[in-house]
């Protein structure tokens, strides 16, 4: 098994390309890891949640951590790590531009709400829209690949 440093831009080609990862966050010294689904552009990954545990400690520790993978031949697998910062995206004036930029990012791929248990409308049609949109500013990004 032959393990390499993956590239910047090759960090951002396996970012660009899937969908979903693993995002991790931590409160109060204890880690929390989930499942997520995103879409990148533009140096951020873009994505939303009901509220919960992890909209929570994102809001009370910013600084998180997110890792992608793919599997390629064989044994073969890509990973990318991204340290970065939560940046929620509230329907509020000030942050209309960013949010709306983030529903036309993730609206770009197909069924992109099904995981946040009911497609989310726009606008919204009331003050209290349980969806939070958010985004991860990439911080620093690295990656390895394995092959045979």
């Amino acid at each position: 098994m032959l393990i390499r440093t993956l590239s910047a831009l090759e960090c951002t080609k396996l970012l660009a390309a899937n969908r979903v990862g693993h995002l991790a966050c931590a409160k109060d010294g204890q880690p929390y890891v989930v499942c997520f689904n995103y879409a990148y552009a533009d140096n951020h990954l873009y994505a939303f949640s009901l509220l919960g545990k992890k909209i929570d400690w994102m809001r009370a520790n910013p600084l998180v951590c997110a890792q992608v993978e793919a599997h390629g031949q064989g044994r073969g697998w890509r990973s990318v790590i991204v340290d970065g910062r939560f940046e929620e995206l509230p329907d509020r004036i000030g942050h209309k531009v960013q949010r709306n930029h983030a529903w036309s990012v993730l609206s770009k791929h197909a069924d992109w709400w099904d995981p946040g248990a009911f497609k989310p409308v726009m606008p919204p049609v009331s003050d209290s829209t349980p969806h939070v949109f958010f985004r991860i500013l990439i911080e620093q990004v690295s990656g390895r690949e394995a092959s045979e």
